[in-house]
């Protein structure tokens, strides 16, 4: 069965995005992005590179873990107003919104239903595992669907900001077991947990 993975940059203190919700790597950015950090993913996680960087970096590779992407109206939207109607084209794209009418581009598909009824539907469907992108109202709404995290720890700490699973998350302990460990030169982690509470 295919999995539902939160594959998520977070700070040290747990925050995926400062407190205006921008894009953090954006040009008026504060997150670090290290070349060892950017090898990582080029020879890891290929396809959760968004189209900008797969051409810059002549990255044509489709990846091996994640077919689907799943994201939220606000992160959606963040691409948007660069300009960017999808992303991620080289994977099946989803955005979940019950405001958004319509979707500018034709190859993302927009979806006003219960996000954890669509995501079960997808784990029984033949195919790779399925990339949540964010943001965190999404990963929230999503909390007991989640199969494994890969966090992506930036050597950094920011105080405030958007955490993980939003701040009107229910309180819903969850164990985790850590199944893999990737430490950069440059302090970045690379941190893969399976649920061991399922």
């Amino acid at each position: 069965m295919r999995r539902l993975v939160y594959f998520v940059a977070t700070t040290l203190d747990g925050f995926i995005a400062g407190p205006d919700g921008a894009d953090p790597t954006g040009p008026n950015g504060f997150w670090p992005i290290s070349e060892d950090y950017v090898q990582h993913l080029v020879a890891e996680y290929p396809e959760t590179l968004p189209v900008q960087a797969r051409q810059a970096l002549s990255v044509t590779a489709p990846g091996t873990h994640f077919d689907t992407v799943l994201e939220g109206r606000r992160s959606y939207e963040i691409g948007l107003s660069a300009g960017i109607t999808n992303a991620f084209p080289h994977l099946r794209h989803l955005v979940f919104s019950r405001t958004m009418t319509e979707c500018p581009d034709p190859s993302v598909e927009l979806v006003a239903e219960d996000p954890a009824v669509t995501v079960r539907e997808l784990k029984q469907q033949e195919g790779k595992d399925i990339w949540l992108l964010g943001g965190a109202e999404l990963a929230r709404s999503l909390h007991t669907e989640i199969d494994a995290l890969v966090l992506k720890v930036a050597p950094l700490t920011i105080g405030d900001g958007i955490p993980l699973f939003s701040r009107d998350a229910a309180f819903d302990p969850r164990t985790w077991a850590l199944s893999d460990h990737t430490v950069l030169k440059s302090g970045a982690l690379f941190l893969t947990y399976t649920r061991s509470d399922a």
